[in-house]
């Protein structure tokens, strides 16, 4: 039985992740193909502002109304409808499509499905508890699979070809796919063992409090405050090469230099090298903690995505590909040692009265605001240098990324302090 668990929990992480893994690093390429590249920023910022509100939303809903499980999957089959709606869409309209049906449809799939990555770890949480396991010891390995599942949603969108032999990646394919993948979410998580509501769940809290607004008052903290700040400003550079990277190295297929290289032609199966890197980062916040403290660790990170973005700026698919290698080994340490160093920092001065709206405050600051400004912003310096350029640079757009990460790793250095490890904020 417990090998069964297991087992189940992992094939649904395999299936909620490879709904993102669909699209998340390819879609700007197809958006550019069918002339909507200088509106790629505004696709992404829309996954960081539905995270402002729609993961409480629908928490309130599985406290109060629906059972996690079949939550989770009504979600995913909500999202998964509307983003192979995009999918077929996109099929019907060819070149001619339309921005506003095709964000429509993509704003409403991604605001039931980011939702679903808190839904899906509460499911297992409250699955593995049930069954005897213990969270903290089974979780992370079955956690990884979605890793896994994200990659190998990758690796498919780049390898597959439709009829005409144009790949996954640069088509309105990776949203079918996407959409099959959260159909198939939708079936099995009616399979999972009950996750009962919590009628009690809230009880006593005021409105603010059910929301985590009261976690707002850290700010009161000068340290506290400044890390929320430069959480944010770090957050900026979260999603720029989700939303950029296989365009800016696809584009070298219209560059007779570099047209037949293998990087040029499988620009995904490259950036997937970026979430092998995440999986094995995670392994290395323990040591970095014990050795480095906090601030070094955080400093670590953002020196990681000048060398991210820097080496991006210098590399290209033919003689330079190391350098494209070595910035996708490079993001495991940039994001992982900012956002599950952030997470433990968050957990280390806070109690826990109040540990899980301050968890939700990090994410707000980050993949929320963070997000959604970095997006949009990168959009504005990409238009400047490539698509409304007379001749594209897209160097210029990584450099320009690469010295925002220098300026805001200075200004924390000097601004931020190592906490003492018992000083905790109520």
């Amino acid at each position: 039985m417990n090998k069964s668990i297991r087992t189940r929990l992992i094939v649904m992480n395999i299936l909620q992740w490879a709904v993102w893994g669909s699209y998340l690093t390819s879609m700007g390429s197809y958006l550019a193909s069918v002339d909507l590249a200088t509106r790629i920023g505004i696709f992404y910022s829309m996954q960081g502002i539905v995270s402002i509100f729609m993961p409480t939303l629908m928490g309130i809903v599985a406290d109060k109304f629906i059972p996690a499980q079949r939550l989770l999957g009504l979600c995913h089959g909500i999202a998964g409808a509307a983003m192979a709606g995009a999918g077929l869409y996109g099929m019907t309209a060819g070149s001619e499509v339309s921005f506003g049906i095709l964000f429509g449809l993509y704003t409403l799939s991604v605001a039931f499905y980011m939702p679903t990555i808190a839904l899906s770890n509460s499911v297992a949480f409250n699955i593995l508890e049930k069954n005897g396991f213990d969270t903290v010891k089974d979780f992370p390995p079955i956690r990884v699979f979605g890793t896994v599942g994200f990659i190998l949603a990758m690796l498919f969108v780049n390898f597959m070809t439709n009829g005409e032999g144009v790949q996954y990646q640069h088509s309105y394919n990776q949203f079918i796919v996407s959409g099959i993948c959260g159909i198939a979410m939708l079936l099995y998580c009616f399979t999972l063992p009950e996750c009962p509501c919590n009628q009690e769940a809230g009880a006593g809290q005021t409105l603010a409090e059910r929301f985590g607004l009261n976690a707002f008052s850290l700010f009161k903290d000068k340290q506290m405050a400044i890390f929320f700040i430069f959480s944010m400003l770090l957050g900026v550079a979260l999603q720029i090469t989700n939303g950029f990277a296989n365009p800016f190295i696809s584009h070298f297929q219209e560059v007779p230099a570099f047209a037949d290289t293998w990087g040029a032609r499988n620009a995904n199966a490259l950036i997937s090298i970026s979430q092998i890197s995440e999986t094995l980062g995670i392994l290395l916040i323990p040591i970095s903690m014990r050795l480095f403290g906090i601030k070094k660790v955080m400093l670590i990170a953002m020196f990681a995505w000048v060398l991210r973005f820097g080496l991006f700026g210098a590399g290209d698919p033919g003689s330079g590909v190391w350098m494209l290698i070595l910035s996708m080994i490079v993001y495991g340490v940039a994001f992982d040692f900012f956002n599950i160093s952030g997470s433990l920092y968050v957990n280390m001065r806070t109690t826990s009265k109040i540990q899980n709206s301050a968890q939700g405050l990090f994410m707000l600051m980050t993949n929320g605001i963070g997000a959604t400004i970095g997006t949009l912003s990168a959009q504005v310096v990409v238009n400047h240098f490539v698509y409304n350029a007379a001749e594209p640079n897209w160097s210029a757009a990584w450099y320009t990324f690469a010295a925002y990460a220098v300026v805001v790793a200075v200004v924390f250095m000097v601004l931020f302090k190592e906490p003492k490890t018992d000083d905790k904020i109520a």
